[in-house]
């Protein structure tokens, strides 16, 4: 029997009248409340399609389910009847995100609101799987005690890793987690932690962390360039994340080919490329945080990427037409800013009029977006 997530979600987080977490009309309620938070009940009934009574009945029973909190009265509504400010309550959830990359694992813990409870590392150096998860269980134990967090509010894990879908919980990692590849992550996953486990691709999982946590909650369109040890990525379309027919949208690496392949922007090869020119670099995860774009290797190895690069984004453009290509994943910043200085846009003006282009945007999530999103996957897919 195929793993799915829902069947373990413990009853306390589901309805009354079914085995649904929320129903539709709820769930578009809460959404809006988590794009605005401190919204009045008034402007939450005037920006949504249900009746007046149908808000206030839906908000009333959220409330008591202790999912929505009703505020004070917000100020300068004008007359009538004082109308509640509305915010989701963080205590009453919170799930773990777990991003498996080829030299680290991410943990984050987010609660119902979207808040950051705690972040922690877990270097994969030496470690085989069993051992890398012990390891992070333990880290997200000792996260929820510095949190003084109750176990029954722990929602669900959403788990992340580097490599592309193939069924099930099953993905196709790089050569460093190849422990991980091709078995079912789902139910190990939730055995570990005894919660429901969502599976999915790292890259789609900073989609959903900037969709949610950073460009996102500006626009509604836009690729997430992933650069990790592979290259890879997702799409954001009107504010939710496009999966594909094979649960794979977004996998940029898929359009080069042999040699091309290794001419693309993975960053796996600029850290061959810096080692070759004497500069120690262990890791991906160093990279981020020491990076010198003066460091000599740094240039040429730009210089080698920028054509299949500059194919990437024009692809990107042409057919996904998204407002902005935001470049995430572990990229440093400055060499993300070295990649926009050399974009060149093949475009070819008609009437002297040129065809509107998206924005190229450096993700300012500072932490791993990666588990961050995996963090908020769970609450994406079945509050709001």
């Amino acid at each position: 029997m195929a793993y799915s997530p829902a069947p373990l979600i413990a009853p306390r987080f589901l309805r009354a009248s079914d085995d649904d977490v929320v129903s539709g009309n709820e769930r578009s309620l809460l959404r809006m409340i988590w794009r605005h938070p401190g919204l009045s009940r008034s402007e939450l009934t005037a920006q949504s399609d249900l009746t007046q009574q149908s808000v206030h009945r839906i908000l009333d029973t959220l409330a008591e389910r202790g999912i929505v909190l009703l505020g004070s009265p917000k100020p300068g509504l004008g007359s009538g009847q004082p109308s509640p400010m509305l915010r989701l309550n963080g205590s009453h959830a919170y799930c773990c995100g777990i991003s498996a990359n080829t030299d680290v694992i991410g943990i984050c813990l987010v609660d119902l609101a979207g808040k950051i409870l705690g972040e922690r590392e877990v270097p994969l150096r030496e470690l085989d799987m069993a051992g890398a998860l012990q390891r992070v269980r333990q880290q997200v134990t000792d996260l929820q005690t510095q949190n003084d967090l109750c176990d029954d509010n722990f929602f669900g894990v959403g788990f992340a890793i580097a490599g592309y879908h193939v069924d099930g919980t099953r993905h196709n990692a790089p050569l460093p987690l190849h422990e991980w590849s091709l078995i079912e992550l789902g139910p190990m996953i939730a055995g570990l932690f005894d919660r429901p486990a969502w599976v999915i691709n790292a890259g789609k999982s900073g989609a959903i962390a900037e969709s949610m946590f950073g460009v996102g909650r500006f626009i509604r369109h836009f690729a997430y360039l992933s650069f990790n040890y592979g290259f890879g990525g997702g799409v954001i379309s009107d504010g939710e994340l496009l999966r594909g027919g094979n649960g794979n949208a977004g996998e940029f690496s898929g359009m080069f080919d042999d040699v091309e392949s290794v001419r693309r922007p993975a960053l796996q090869y600029l850290i061959d490329r810096l080692n070759r020119n004497g500069i120690n670099v262990p890791s991906i995860h160093y990279m981020r945080r020491h990076f010198n774009r003066d460091w000599p290797g740094v240039a040429e190895w730009v210089d080698d990427v920028t054509p299949a690069y500059n194919r990437l984004v024009n692809a990107i453009r042409s057919i996904i037409d998204p407002q902005a290509i935001v470049f995430g994943g572990q990229i440093p910043a400055d060499l993300a800013r070295l990649m926009i200085e050399r974009t060149k846009i093949f475009d070819r003006p008609r009437y002297g009029i040129q065809r509107a282009g998206p924005k190229l945007i450096v993700s300012d999530i500072a932490s791993d977006a990666s588990a961050m999103g995996a963090a908020v996957m769970p609450f994406k897919l079945c509050f709001y």
